[in-house]
């Protein structure tokens, strides 16, 4: 009971059991978005949270709660893994992430990476079909993993980054959802120590982390399943939207004061 009164410690004001509620439903929803589409539902779970849960102690509790949600999708889909995207992505994105930590990559205009990073969705999105899709070579990855390590520092949710290089038809719907879940769940583990590094106590928030955790696990063990039915072009098509979806949430974010 005394975990309780602390996960609702971190609850702003009157906010009731029922907002709690919310926010354990959301994180259903999302990672069932994640599991089908390959994107956007962590974009959605940090949106949803941060009503709730101010942005300082949000990144690293959202970074925790993604990394376990995305290890227990890449249980479900781990035969589907491609070490060669992987293995470039992990150094690049260890480099990423050691860097912003310890303020070498310091950027004088804070909005400038998530311009980028809606621009990058939009031309994903509505690219015209004479344009190539994105599709990097195995060893590419490398930088792909220096933007996710940065970004993902500072920003939270790095789905919509890697979703804009797996629109690609030359992968299965399988194999995205295993190579985005194992790069995420690296890219969210770095988090731990360098948030430890900046100071933050995840034992403090730990009941939380757990409660959340096990909601997003949930929606992603029904996604799964619904992903084993799903045709490729339905896969795609559902992507983009949830792309869309994800572009349209950072052009809010950039324009909100």
């Amino acid at each position: 009971m005394a975990e309780l009164g602390e996960l609702f410690s971190l609850l702003p004001g009157q906010t009731s059991g029922l907002m709690l509620a919310v926010l354990l439903l959301v994180c259903v929803v999302s990672a069932f978005i994640s599991a089908v589409t390959g994107g956007a539902g962590g974009i959605l779970m940090f949106a949803a949270l941060n009503v709730a849960i101010p942005l300082r102690m949000l990144v690293p509790i959202h970074g925790a709660v993604q990394l376990l949600n995305n290890l227990a999708r890449v249980v479900y889909v781990r035969e589907h893994i491609r070490w060669d995207q992987c293995i470039p992505f992990f150094i690049g994105c260890t480099l990423g992430s050691a860097a912003m930590t310890l303020g070498l990559a310091n950027l004088d205009w804070q909005q400038l990476p998530l311009i980028l990073l809606a621009a990058l969705i939009f031309y994903t999105v509505f690219k015209p079909k004479k344009l190539p899709e994105i599709r990097l070579k195995p060893r590419n990855f490398f930088w792909v993993g220096i933007a996710t390590g940065t970004l993902g520092i500072i920003a939270g949710a790095v789905d919509p980054l890697l979703a804009a290089f797996f629109v690609r038809k030359d992968m299965t719907p399988k194999e995205i959802v295993a190579n985005k879940s194992v790069m995420q769940a690296w890219c969210h583990a770095l988090k731990v120590p360098a948030f430890i590094y900046l100071g933050f106590a995840f034992s403090d928030h730990l009941g939380l982390i757990l409660l959340l955790t096990v909601a997003a696990v949930i929606g992603t063990r029904i996604g799964i399943a619904l992903l084993n039915r799903i045709n490729s072009e339905l896969f795609f098509n559902l992507m983009r939207a949830a792309l869309l979806v994800a572009g349209a949430r950072i052009v809010y974010q950039l324009f909100a004061v």
